[in-house]
C-alpha cells in the first residue's frame, strides 16, 4: 500500500508541478497570443485516466493473458514427484517471503520463467519445460525463488504505476504539441484540423519510444533486487549457478510484452531499451554481495 500510495503522490505531484510551471513560464499567455485555447488542467486529467486506464487494464488481466498466450498449464493436482517439488518448493518460498500462495504452472518451450498477477497474493509463477530440463533442482529452486521476490517486491503493481505515469505525459505533451501546431503553425481558430491528429500520434509514438528509456531502467534495477531475494530465499551460489545456465541457453523462451519484464531471462535489446540487464552484470553483482 505504500508503494502504491508514493507513486500515486509521485504522479499527482508532478502533474502539479507542470502545471505550476507552465503558469510561471508564462506557456499560458503565450499561447493564447497564438490562439491556442488548451486547457491544460482538463488536458492533464484526461491524460492520466488514459495513461493509467491502459496498464492498469493490462495488470488486472495480466494472469488471465498469460495463461492464454503462454499456454500455461496450471499445476493442480500435482501428478509426480517433479510437480509436488514445484508446488512444495514455491509455497516454502511464498511463506518466507510473507506472501500467499502462488498459482505454479508449466508451459512448453526453451529455459525462461515468469511471474504476474495484480497483487502478491494473487500471483502466477510459471516455468518452462527447457527450464526443468536443462537445469538441476537447485537453480530451478533458484529461479522460482526471483520469480517469487518479484511477487514480494510488489514489481507488478510499481511497473503498472510507472507506466502509467510514464503513458500520462506521452499523451499529455503529445497533446500540446498537436495543438500548437494546430494552432501556430496551420492557424486553425476553432476544434482541431488533421495536423492536430497526425501531429499527434507522430509525438505519441516518437514519446513513447523515448519514454520506454525510463521504464526500462526501472526494470533493469527491478531485476537486480529480484536476484538479491531469489539469493536469499534459495542461496546466494544457487542463484549464481542458475543465472550461468541461462547464458548456456541460446535461444532463450521469448515471452509476450506484457510479461517480459518480469521473466528471468531479459529479451537481448540494446541495452537502454532491455528490461533486463546483461547476464554477466547480474552474476557479479551477485559475487560482489550486492
Amino acid at each position: 500500500m505504500l508503494r502504491i500510495l508514493l507513486f500515486l503522490g509521485t504522479n499527482v505531484a508532478i502533474i502539479a508541478l507542470i502545471s505550476v510551471t507552465f503558469r510561471l513560464l508564462g506557456l499560458d499567455g503565450i499561447l493564447q497570443q497564438n490562439g491556442v485555447d488548451l486547457d491544460m488542467n482538463a488536458l492533464l486529467v484526461y491524460s492520466a485516466v488514459i495513461g493509467f486506464s491502459g496498464s492498469l487494464i493490462s495488470l488486472f488481466i495480466s494472469k488471465f493473458m498469460a495463461k492464454k498466450t503462454m499456454g500455461v498449464q496450471l499445476i493442480e493436482a500435482p501428478q509426480s514427484s517433479d510437480e509436488h517439488w514445484l508446488i512444495n518448493t514455491v509455497q516454502h518460498q511464498a511463506q518466507a517471503a510473507g506472501i500467499g500462495m502462488p498459482e505454479v504452472g508449466i508451459f512448453q518451450g526453451a529455459p525462461n520463467a515468469f511471474a504476474t498477477g495484480w497483487n502478491k497474493n494473487a500471483a502466477l509463477v510459471a516455468v518452462s519445460t527447457g527450464l526443468l530440463q536443462s537445469m538441476n533442482r537447485d537453480e530451478v529452486e533458484a529461479v522460482l525463488a526471483h520469480e517469487v521476490s518479484h511477487v514480494a517486491n510488489g514489481d507488478m503493481v510499481t511497473m503498472t504505476l510507472i507506466q502509467g505515469v510514464i503513458n500520462t505525459f506521452v499523451v499529455f505533451f503529445s497533446r500540446v504539441i498537436g495543438h500548437v501546431v494546430d494552432r501556430v503553425v496551420f492557424k486553425v481558430e476553432r476544434g482541431h484540423g488533421p495536423a492536430f491528429w497526425i501531429v499527434s500520434l507522430v509525438a505519441q509514438f516518437v514519446l513513447g519510444i523515448l519514454a520506454s528509456i525510463i521504464v526500462m531502467w526501472f526494470s533493469r534495477w527491478r531485476e537486480y533486487r529480484a536476484d538479491a531475494g531469489g539469493a536469499n530465499l534459495a542461496g546466494r551460489q544457487k542463484m549464481i549457478s542458475a543465472l550461468r545456465k541461462l547464458k548456456q541457453a541460446h535461444d532463450p523462451q521469448p515471452l509476450p510484452d506484457e510479461m517480459a519484464a518480469f521473466g528471468i531471462s531479459g529479451s537481448g535489446l540494446k541495452e537502454l531499451f532491455a528490461s533486463h540487464p546483461p547476464l554477466d552484470d547480474r552474476i557479479a553483482a551477485l559475487e560482489k554481495g550486492a
